[in-house]
């Protein structure tokens, strides 16, 4: 019998997006972690396995780090025999790490003799080349510490045997498209159930309101469609060893089109046997009582 490879996650990104949270999330199942380890002694710990997946914090700040050292590591990784590399990337919002380092009075380790927006430039253009290189990249800007622990357990959980992850997302166009997902698709195009005065309070989840968005001539044909490229592109993308493919779903205030079309594709995925993880992005923001509660606002 074949003996499984080791798993190994390194864990990256902008300082205060959420490292340690997320090296947190996969210790509590049951990961080896270590964090802010020198870039010469990843190898070793793949060399000497413990039995256990494995996630490594990298930071920008730590010693001997480079983008091209994490970048070369990487990739000797996943030359290497036995061993499932993956480089996963933690970005927030400029103005939402900013914020982060304002409210815990810390300095920025990229910047620590200037402000933290001189700080957060620096480290976007140190690191963008990693952005680009990694397999998953999690936008924090809007998560708690909770929801970034559900996320990050949700696309890294163990035993799943496929290899790859799919993410389906909802979100308003208003706060702009996730960017971390791989294919955005635009609903706005579908009858809004925000004019039906009955239906403005509730959102896509609630039987009637997708109901109503599924009697669209257009949903139907469009729904149809979308699955079939999906299904087509999955298994290419994991032919091609991609660990993670990010839908995004977005129309005006991301609480009924949207909202319902996710639904539908993300149950859909997970009948023709995929590991789907499904988020509202913007129901996630506010109780849905205040979001009844503000009648102009579309969705």
């Amino acid at each position: 019998m074949t003996e499984a490879p080791l798993e190994i996650v390194l864990v990256t990104g902008l300082s205060g997006a959420g490292r340690s949270t997320a090296l947190g999330a996969l210790e509590d199942r049951g990961w080896e972690t270590v964090d802010n380890l020198p870039l010469a002694l990843i190898p070793r710990l793949a060399e000497a396995p413990s039995g256990r997946p494995l996630a490594l914090g990298v930071a920008a700040h730590g010693r001997g780090f480079s983008t091209e050292g994490l970048i070369e590591t990487v990739e000797a990784l996943r030359r290497a025999p036995g061993v499932a590399p993956s480089l996963v990337f933690l970005d927030a919002a400029d103005e939402a790490l900013i914020a982060r380092y304002a409210e815990t009075r810390r300095r920025h380790p990229i910047a620590p003799a200037e402000d933290a927006a001189t700080g957060v430039a620096r480290e976007r253009d140190l690191l963008g080349a990693l952005r680009d290189r990694a397999d998953l990249v999690i936008d924090t800007t809007a998560l708690t510490p909770h929801q970034l622990k559900a996320e990050v357990q949700a696309r890294l959980s163990r035993g799943d045997g496929l290899g790859l992850v799919v993410s389906v997302q909802s979100f308003s166009y208003k706060r702009g498209a996730p960017r971390e997902a791989d294919m955005v698709m635009d609903v706005r195009f579908l009858r809004n159930p925000h004019w039906e005065p009955e239906l403005r309070p509730r959102d896509g989840r609630d039987a009637e309101v997708a109901a109503y968005v599924a009697r669209d001539p257009l949903c139907a044909p469009f729904f149809d469609r979308l699955a079939e490229l999906v299904l087509m592109l999955l298994p290419a993308y994991k032919r091609e060893g991609k660990a993670y493919f990010g839908i995004g779903l977005g129309c005006t205030g991301g609480r009924h089109r949207s909202v319902a079309l996710a639904e539908r594709l993300a149950k859909r995925l997970v009948s023709e046997g995929w590991r789907v993880t499904l988020r509202h992005r913007e129901l996630e923001r506010r109780p849905p009582d205040d979001a009844a509660a503000e009648s102009g606002a579309q969705a």
